[in-house]
């Protein structure tokens, strides 16, 4: 059994204070807002789980055999937190959430940087099953190995990210489909209508089963390579956010929370939106067959490369 402290309250934070905490692991959360924590540390305690919190960051990470930080995406801010805990917990595991920010430089001003990883879950946490385990430039294969085989005991599924690249491996796939997404609609191709309904009854009913090395073998790399050399180069290859996308933002359409985005979103669609996703993602996880590695479905178990 491990004491586990999560730093930050906030969405992810929680989810996964809840995630330890039902495995039966003790959990202290932390967070500067008391009443963000009075919510989250309430919450849980209502599971019946073993959480305690405190806004005090040396109290609560006290004897904490590993540390996850969900805090704001913000890298001074991590880097800063990071020192502190490397000061606090001269052994401790020290994991970070971020979904985007080099691992190696949230562990710059760490004196034992090997002991510092990205773990970037997902959301909702409890949830869904993987979880990215990042190598930064000073991360030690020690440091790996027992971050992969502890969420791995919680049931999770861990996968390995060897270099620590901007985005890791699921948001660079994820953003690379919504920039040219965004491109569809900002270059008058289609609408934002158009788009949604082409992913979630295309490509979105195939993913689940089949990702896209596995379907690139399924149909042919032959054929795949010809789309390719006919597709690729009309693809939006743009290094910076759309203007679009900027224009949205710079006039207060930021989404959900705002109220307009791409989509109008009316008082409580957001919360309505969130818990029919959840939903969705439990019903394919109860239904998805359990041949993750290959097995008796004639899934691949391997490849050469």
């Amino acid at each position: 059994m491990l004491t586990v402290a999560v730093v930050g309250a906030g969405l992810m934070g929680r989810g996964i204070a809840g995630v330890f905490a039902g495995a039966g692991h003790p959990v202290r959360l932390h967070d500067v807002d008391a009443d963000a924590l009075h919510r989250a540390v309430d919450g849980l305690r209502g599971s019946e789980r073993p959480v305690d919190g405190s806004t005090d960051l040396a109290t609560a990470v006290s004897g904490a055999d590993l540390v996850i930080e969900a805090v704001t995406e913000n890298l001074p801010a991590k880097r800063d937190l990071f020192a502190r805990l490397d000061g606090l917990l001269p052994e401790a595991l020290l994991a970070s959430n971020t979904s985007v920010l080099p691992v190696s430089a949230i562990a710059e001003r760490a004196t034992r940087p090997e002991r510092v990883v990205g773990t970037h879950w997902w959301n909702p946490p409890h949830l869904v099953p993987v979880v990215e385990v990042v190598r930064g430039e000073y991360t030690g294969e020690e440091t790996m190995e027992r971050t992969t085989d502890l969420l791995a005991s919680l049931g999770k599924l861990p996968v390995r990210v060897e270099r620590d690249v901007p985005g890791f491996v699921g948001n660079r796939l994820q953003h690379a489909l919504w920039r040219e997404a965004v491109a569809l609609v900002e270059h008058g191709v289609c609408t934002a209508e158009t788009v949604e309904t082409v992913v979630r009854n295309t490509i979105g009913l195939r993913l689940a089963a089949m990702g896209p090395l596995e379907n690139a073998d399924y149909v042919g790399l032959d054929l795949t390579l010809a789309i390719h050399e006919a597709v690729l180069p009309a693809l939006d290859r743009s290094p910076a956010p759309s203007r679009l996308l900027r224009d949205l933002v710079a006039a207060g359409d930021v989404g959900a929370k705002s109220g307009r985005g791409f989509f109008t979103w009316p008082h409580g669609s957001r919360e309505r939106a969130g818990e029919g996703l959840a939903r969705h993602i439990a019903r394919q996880l109860a239904t998805a067959p359990d041949t993750p590695d290959g097995g008796p479905d004639g899934r691949p178990t391997g490849h050469p490369h």
